[in-house]
C-alpha cells in the first residue's frame, strides 16, 4: 500500500518555503484552530495542544493524508510569551524588550495519520541570544524587513542575523518555524523516507 499523500496544516509561506526543502510532493491547507492560550497555560501546553489541534481541524477534509502541523512560541526569560507584534510599534517594544537577553523559541510539531489516526506531536526548542541593541538600529531593521508576521519580530533567515550574539539548537530550520530534522524522524515512523521516495521532476 502507498504512502498516505501530504498535507501541511498551514498558510505561512515560511514553513511551505522550508518543506520544499525535502522534495516531496504536498498540499496546504489552512487550519481552522484559535491559537489563543488558555488562562496559566504554559508555554509547553499550549505549542503541543496547537501543533495536535491544527491537524486535527482539517482531518475530515483529508481522511487519507499525512497531516503535517505546527505552531511556535517566543519565551522570554521570565516566562512571557512573545507574540506576532502586528505592528510596528508593538515590534520595536518587543526588539527593545529581547535587547540584551536570550530568548526560548518552542516549536510544537505533529504529524497525523488520518488513514490509521496515529498522531506523533513532540516539542522543538531553540534559543537565541540578543545582542544590546540600540533603538536606531531596532527602527533600520524593522523598515527594512518589517516582521510584523512573526513571534519575536525578526527573520532569522534574512538580515534578522545581525540582531544576535548567538544561536543554539539542533535545528536552525526549527526557528523559521518547522523543525525539519524531527519531521523527518517523524515520517520515516510512517514510512516515507525523502531520500526513497523524493520527487525527481
Amino acid at each position: 500500500m502507498s504512502n498516505p499523500p501530504l498535507v501541511l496544516a498551514s498558510t505561512s509561506t515560511y514553513r511551505k518555503s522550508i518543506l520544499e526543502k525535502l522534495n516531496l510532493s504536498f498540499i496546504t491547507a489552512s487550519p481552522d484552530t484559535d491559537e489563543t492560550a488558555f488562562k496559566n497555560e504554559k508555554p509547553e501546553d499550549l505549542v503541543l495542544r496547537l501543533a495536535n489541534e491544527k491537524a486535527q481541524s482539517i482531518k475530515h477534509t483529508y481522511t487519507n493524508h499525512l497531516i503535517i502541523a505546527s505552531d511556535q512560541v517566543a519565551v522570554l526569560e521570565d516566562g512571557t510569551i512573545l507574540t506576532k507584534p502586528h505592528t510596528h510599534e508593538n515590534a520595536i517594544k518587543q526588539l527593545q524588550t529581547c535587547s540584551g537577553h536570550k530568548v526560548r523559541f518552542l516549536t510544537g510539531l505533529s504529524l497525523l495519520n488520518t488513514r490509521s489516526n496515529n498522531q506523533q506531536t513532540i516539542i522543538e526548542p531553540f534559543e537565541v541570544t540578543f545582542r544590546s541593541l540600540t533603538l536606531s538600529e531596532i527602527d533600520c531593521y524593522l523598515k527594512i524587513e518589517q516582521p510584523y508576521d512573526c513571534a519575536g519580530s525578526f527573520k532569522v533567515e534574512g538580515l534578522g542575523i545581525c540582531l544576535f550574539d548567538k544561536l543554539s539548537g539542533d535545528d536552525f530550520n526549527s526557528l523559521i518555524g518547522l523543525p525539519l530534522i524531527r519531521l523527518l524522524t517523524l515520517l520515516r515512523n510512517e514510512g516515507v523516507n525523502p531520500l526513497n521516495q523524493a520527487k525527481t521532476t
